[in-house]
């Protein structure tokens, strides 16, 4: 049972429940910037931006890499609707560094061929993989 210094966290994907428990607080970057939640925090819908997620619980931190969904925030748990959450141990290091390389230089090079928003998202998913693996 939760109490005032707990609430309920829920990270789902298309394919699993990524983490399901009770928690002191969640940090993630949004749409309009970093943000952090606590129990009983203000109604609220956001859009996940790249980056880690860092899950507190019991004084212990847990750091996964999310990349694209929506999270509903209410005073008594967080629901993380995502299309991409890894752990750490998920993540191949050689294949993140080398989708950073590809995402960085196709924002060099600047050509009309290449989706700019596309690129930019892939380097934010490889950078938030590499941050979460060091």
């Amino acid at each position: 049972m939760a109490d005032n210094t707990t609430f309920r966290l829920r990270v789902i994907t298309p394919d699993r429940v990524f983490y399901e428990g009770e928690v002191n607080m969640v940090e993630l970057n949004t749409t309009e910037g970093q943000i952090g939640v606590l129990p009983g925090h203000i109604p609220l819908t956001v859009i996940i931006k790249p980056g880690i997620l860092k899950i507190y619980e019991d004084g212990n931190e847990k750091e996964a890499a999310l990349h694209s969904g929506f999270v509903e925030i209410l005073p008594d748990g967080i629901s993380i609707l995502a299309e991409i959450v890894e752990w750490p141990d998920e993540i191949d290091e050689k294949r993140a560094e080398a989708a950073l390389a590809r995402a960085e230089e196709r924002l060099k090079s600047k050509t009309s061929d290449v989706d700019m928003s596309r690129a930019e998202a892939a380097l934010l998913r490889a950078i938030a993989r590499i941050q979460v693996l060091k």
